[in-house]
């Protein structure tokens, strides 16, 4: 008589956890504290005064053509 309880009991405890897990993050989430712009203030760098990504990529590019047209006139003179 023993053996059929708890087979019965777990999909109701498996249900019970799936329908559960859910809600507690919904609440959580309703209850966080949502982010304000306006926390932190004068943290950030400008985008005026930030270059781009793009200028970034391209003076790493400048920088690795300079170096590979050194190695070449190295290996060329040796």
């Amino acid at each position: 008589r023993e053996g059929p309880i708890p087979k019965m009991l777990a999909p109701c405890l498996l249900r019970r956890v799936v329908l559960t897990v859910p809600l507690v993050f919904v609440v959580a989430l309703l209850l966080a504290e949502p982010v304000r712009s306006d926390q932190e203030v004068g943290t950030a760098i400008p985008a005026e005064s930030r270059p781009c990504v793009d200028c970034h990529a391209f003076e790493f590019m400048q920088r690795a053509l300079q170096d590979l047209k050194k190695t070449a006139y190295n290996l060329d003179t040796r």
